[in-house]
This record gives C-alpha cells, sequence and structure tokens, in this order.
C-alpha cells in the first residue's frame, strides 16, 4: 500500500478552491502510484471555520463539491482513493448541527468514516459551539494488493489522550483504547495543529505512546498554513512499529510525500537546525499567509531603531520580499541619531525602501491646538502619547493610501502591562510579535545575527553571510525615545525580571503568592499585577497577534475588562 501524505495550505471557507486543491494533490499521488491520499482535518474548509460553519447554504456547496470530487477522481486518478475533512451536517435539529468528520472518496462515490470523539474548548478552540462528539470507531478496510488493510482513523485531539505527558486531557472517551482490541495494521491521525513552543516534541511523544499500544506504524498529518493569528507548521510525521521516527514532513512548508507501512526506509527526518529557526519560520509564514489571504501584496513598518522593529521588518522581509516592504522612520527631537542610523542601516541591509518623516512641526501644531483647552502645553504622559500616536496616524495614511498592510512591532512584555500607545504603535492589521516577550526578541534577535542561522536565511531570501540586525541595535538599551534620555527601565522592571513574572501570571495561571513563594520579589509581583489586569482595555483593542506560545493575548485569552 502507497499513501500520499498532502500537507496542505487551505484557504478557510473556500470550499471550491480547497477542493482544487485536494484535486491537484490527487493528480500528484496517482502519478506516483500512490493507493490513498491523506489530507488533514476539515480539509475541505479549512481549520478553524468557526462562525462559517453557522452558513447553512455552505453545505449544500460541499455535497456538490464532494459529488465534483468524486468524478473527477474516477477521470484523472483512477483507482486512487483520498481521505478528506469535512463539517457533516447532523440528521436531526439539536444542538450543535454537526460532525467533526472524515469522508472517503473513491470513484464509486463518498462516505463518511469517521467522527471526531475528543472536541477540545480550551485555549484558542471552541469546537463544541459547532460540533457535536462522534461515537464509535473511526475505521477503514481497504483491500489493495490482494490483502486487507485494517485502518484505524483518528482526528486531532483524539490522539491527545495520555493525561501524564499533558498534564490534562479532554474530558470524554479514550479512541486508542476503543482501537486496541481491533488489531489494526496502521493509525492515522489527520490534525490541524497550531504551531507552539516545544509542540513537535509532544506531538511525537503522543504518537509513541499510540504506537505502544496498538503495535503499529502511526501517521501524524497536519496542515499548514497561517490562518488570522494562529500559524500552522505542519511538520507532519511518521513513526514505525518500534516507535522510530521514519518520515518527516518540512516545517511551514506545503508538501506531499508518498510512503508505504512495508517500507524500511528513513526519509527527510531533518528538522529545523535549532527552536529559534522553529519560531522564526513559523512568524514568517504567518505573515506570508496572513497578507495573501487578507489581499495584501506588500507591509509598512514604523522602523525606530529598536530591536523589536527590526526583527518585524526582518520578518516582513523574509515573507513578502523586500521590493513589497516600506519602513517609515519618524524622528522626534528626542530621537537619537544613531537610531536613525541604525534604521538606514537595516533598511539598506535589507534592500527595502524607506521614507523619512520628521514629526517636529507635527508635535508643535498638537502643542498650540491642544494649549488652550488644557490650560497649558501637553505635558508628562499626554505629550508622550501625542508622539506616538501622530506616528500612528501617518502610518495609517501611508498604509490606506498605498494599500499596505500596517504591521505592528510591540512585544508580549508591552502588551502585558499596557507599555503601548491605543491608536498610536499599537496600530495595524496584524501584530508579529506580540506573542514574544522582550527577552525572546533579544534572543531570536541574536540568532539571526549568528552562523547558525545563515541556511535559513538564505532560504528565506535574506543576506545569508552578514549581520542583519547589527551589534549596534542588540546592544542598545530599551526606549521609546519619547523624552530627553528615557529608558524603559525607567518605568518598568528590567525585562529580565518582567518577563518570568509575565510568563507566570500569563501562561502558567500562576497567583501572585505562588510566585512570590517561588522567589520572586514582591514588590515587582504586586507592580506587575496591576498593571497587567489595567491592560485589559488595551489588548482588547490591539490587532490580532501570531500565536507561537501556549497562552497568547488573542482568541484563548478571555478575561473580562471591568471586574475586581
Amino acid at each position: 500500500m502507497r499513501l500520499a501524505l498532502a500537507q496542505i495550505n487551505p484557504l478557510i471557507g473556500d470550499l471550491k478552491g480547497n477542493s482544487q486543491i485536494i484535486l491537484e494533490a490527487c493528480r500528484k499521488a496517482a502519478s506516483e502510484d500512490a493507493d490513498l491520499l491523506l489530507t488533514p482535518e476539515l480539509s475541505l474548509w479549512g481549520y478553524p471555520p468557526k462562525d462559517l460553519l453557522l452558513n447553512t447554504l455552505l453545505f449544500e456547496e460541499q455535497r456538490n463539491i464532494l459529488d465534483e470530487l468524486t468524478r473527477s477522481i474516477a477521470l484523472e486518478a483512477k483507482g486512487l482513493r483520498a481521505v478528506i475533512g469535512i463539517a457533516e451536517p447532523t440528521q436531526d435539529i439539536h444542538l450543535p448541527t454537526l460532525f467533526n468528520s472524515i469522508v472517503l472518496v473513491e470513484s464509486s462515490g463518498w462516505k463518511v468514516i469517521a467522527r471526531k470523539q475528543l472536541l477540545p474548548t480550551y485555549d484558542v478552540f471552541d469546537e463544541k459551539r459547532y460540533f457535536r462528539p462522534g461515537e464509535g470507531l473511526g475505521a477503514l478496510n481497504l483491500e489493495i494488493n490482494q490483502r486487507i488493510w485494517n485502518i484505524g482513523i483518528t482526528i486531532c485531539e483524539d490522539l491527545w489522550v495520555d493525561e501524564k505527558l499533558q498534564g490534562q486531557r479532554v474530558l470524554g472517551p479514550d479512541p486508542i483504547a476503543e482501537l486496541e482490541s481491533q488489531k489494526i495494521d496502521l493509525l492515522i491521525n489527520l490534525s490541524a495543529s497550531p504551531f507552539s513552543h516545544n509542540k513537535t516534541y509532544l506531538r511525537q511523544s503522543l504518537a509513541s505512546k499510540a504506537v505502544e499500544r496498538l503495535q503499529c506504524p502511526v501517521i501524524y498529518l497536519n496542515q499548514v498554513g497561517g490562518n488570522d493569528e494562529l500559524v500552522f507548521d505542519g511538520a507532519s510525521f511518521v513513526l514505525n512499529a518500534k516507535g522510530e521516527l521514519v518520515l518527516t514532513l518540512p516545517i511551514c512548508k506545503k508538501s506531499l510525500v508518498i510512503w508505504s507501512p512495508t517500507s524500511q526506509e528513513k526519509s527527510g527526518i531533518e528538522r529545523a537546525s535549532s527552536k529559534q529557526e522553529e519560531l522564526f519560520q513559523a512568524l514568517v509564514l504567518g505573515v506570508k499567509d496572513y497578507a495573501k489571504k487578507c489581499g495584501f501584496d506588500s507591509a509598512i513598518v514604523g522602523l525606530s531603531g529598536g530591536i523589536d522593529s527590526s526583527l518585524v521588518t526582518i520578518i516582513a522581509t523574509a515573507a513578502l520580499g523586500s521590493k513589497n516592504v516600506t519602513a517609515v522612520l519618524m524622528p522626534s527631537p528626542w530621537s537619537s541619531i544613531g537610531s536613525i542610523q541604525d534604521s538606514l542601516g537595516l533598511a539598506n541591509r535589507l534592500g527595502i525602501c524607506t521614507k523619512t518623516l520628521p514629526i517636529n512641526s507635527l508635535m508643535q501644531t498638537y502643542d498650540a491646538t491642544l494649549k488652550d483647552p488644557l490650560g497649558q502645553l501637553p505635558e508628562g504622559i499626554t505629550a508622550e502619547n501625542l508622539q506616538s500616536r501622530i506616528r500612528g496616524t501617518l502610518l495609517m495614511a501611508l498604509a490606506n493610501q498605498k494599500g499596505h498592510l500596517l504591521l505592528s512591532t510591540g512585544n508580549k512584555s508591552e502588551l502585558a502591562i499596557g507599555y503601548c500607545t491605543l491608536y498610536g504603535d499599537m496600530n495595524g492589521g496584524l501584530s508579529v510579535i506580540g506573542d514574544l516577550y522582550k527577552t525572546c526578541v533579544f534572543d531570536l534577535c541574536k540568532w539571526l545575527d549568528s552562523k547558525a542561522a545563515s541556511p535559513c536565511k538564505s532560504a528565506l531570501g535574506l543576506p545569508s553571510h552578514t549581520e542583519l540586525v547589527g551589534e549596534t541595535i542588540l546592544k542598545k538599551p530599551p526606549s521609546a525615545e519619547l523624552r530627553p534620555g528615557q529608558l524603559d527601565s525607567d518605568s518598568i522592571p528590567a525585562y529580565e525580571i518582567l518577563d518570568p513574572i509575565l510568563k507566570g501570571f500569563v501562561e502558567d495561571r500562576k497567583s501572585s503568592q505562588e510566585l512570590i513563594n517561588s522567589g520572586h520579589c514582591a514588590k515587582f509581583i504586586n507592580q506587575i499585577e496591576k498593571l497587567l489586569k489595567k491592560a485589559e482595555f488595551k489588548r482588547r483593542q490591539a490587532p490580532p497577534s501570531l500565536k507561537v506560545s501556549n497562552q497568547a493575548f488573542g482568541s484563548g485569552w478571555r478575561l473580562p475588562i471591568a471586574a475586581k
């Protein structure tokens, strides 16, 4: 039996377009004598379709498309069968009215062969809003070359049943246990699992546990591509019956690979060289697909000479190409000459266009306009925020007029404690590094300037034999440069102190007392906790941030604004 693993990048809601992607994969699979094509969870819809699933007209379209795929496979990929993820309407009116299902499409027709049993409702997932849990085994019996293959089918979360590895799991049946008595020859898990730190290792560990229990190979096939805040990294793989990794598909790339359960060969098992490389590739893919799927060909970035805007500019250039990125310098009286030179130096290394728009005269106009109603000139935080909002207005005007996607450059540390300005530096259509703490930004930039990053930079079209960020930007003390001699450390704890505390509050969901008991300074804990709560209203108005951690500020962070 020859299996084609199609790691595809669907567009959410584009059933017709996604069916063409699947059909093209069928053609390629058939040309390589594959017997069965595998596609990820909800491959016909893209994941997550969210409230598009409430549009009942799409289900008539889905039925017609499956019929059309049946005819096309019979004509263009004879003998091939395809496994496709769909949203299956139930036969009653009880809510929810859908199953998250898998169908087998072949020349004689199509039929449902599996329904997802464990429906995640944690973090960014909200499947119980749309789907009801399936019951019974997901199974497929195929006769190929005079042998009957007994194949188990699970869908994403159905594999995530080891409480020791995960620390918790969704309440419900154990689909792997249900398959243990079936003596299956192969387990297939079809997934749409977003990228986050260390997730590749966890997926392979869960699959290894399934191998132990079922005594058969396991195929893990994942969606790839950026969809809004989520980045699906692909990174599909196969474990043989000994639990050995025998096949991997590329991270963050579309791919189709043929594999046979009887093969003893190992293929493509090299991974990204480091966690930083995986993270960088995920961010690049997130920007590239967000722009493409939202109809943007180009991006604009406010480049200050600081490390955050430098990293965002590099990611944008890798994602969209140097010809499609514009960096805007907006110096004020408090901007250092070094920051301007550093910005121009980075832009020159990347080969991108720059525009310089000094804001001195605009600041004076705002001061003169506000002097009478305020009874004085703006000062303190009001004056500082005005500078940020002037810059935000200029960037939005350029983005509107030129059709650019404005990329916000704030990091997770700033967003967490509100060290950012609404309608100013928070402006934008996408926050690129809004899920990276400041210390993580520094680590990623240090890696980018190292020799280890050269192959990755080269593959993404970036200059590979030179420093990109540069020593002067890396060593520059963080500063918003909104007043003379300003440093971030004047207002907030040093990031080496701040970030571990924020991680404790945000990702580990620890209480202030737990953090104090673990050795953190009570003074800093109390200060940061107040800032974190106070900034909730700002985060609610922020652009979507690419999610790369286990807990980002976005659809998986659901705290009230008005609360004790």
